[in-house]
C-alpha cells in the first residue's frame, strides 16, 4: 500500500476560557485572589509537578504545548507578567474542564 500524503498536524486551539473569564468559575477565581499559592499547588498537583512549579510561565508553556494551545513562550511570559493571578485562574479553569471531560493527560 502506497502512502501519498502525510498526516496533518492538529490546528492549535484556544484555552477553553478567556483570560478574564473569572465568573466562569467563581471558586477558582476566589482561590486565585485570596490564596494564590494554594491555587499554584493545585495546578501543580493536577499536572504531576512539584508544588513549587505550579505558578508562572514555565508551567503555562508546558500545559500549552501538551494540549497544542495557541501561543508562544513570549506570549506566556507577557500574560503571566501582566496578569499573574488571571493567568493562573485561566490555567486552573482549563484543567478543571479537561478533568470533567476526561481529557486531562497525566
Amino acid at each position: 500500500m502506497e502512502v501519498t500524503s502525510q498526516p496533518a498536524a492538529f490546528q492549535p486551539r484556544e484555552f477553553h476560557t478567556s483570560l478574564m473569564s473569572c465568573c466562569d468559575d467563581v471558586g477558582v477565581c476566589c482561590c486565585g485572589l485570596f490564596c494564590l499559592p494554594c491555587l499554584g499547588c493545585s495546578i501543580a498537583r493536577d499536572m504531576n509537578e512539584c508544588c513549587l512549579c505550579g505558578l508562572g510561565m514555565p508551567i503555562r508553556s508546558v500545559y500549552r504545548t501538551k494540549y497544542n494551545l495557541q501561543g508562544s513562550m513570549c506570549n506566556d511570559w507577557l500574560t503571566v507578567y501582566c496578569c499573574f493571578s488571571c493567568a493562573a485562574c485561566q490555567l486552573k479553569r482549563d484543567i478543571n474542564i479537561r478533568k470533567s471531560t476526561g481529557t486531562l493527560k497525566p
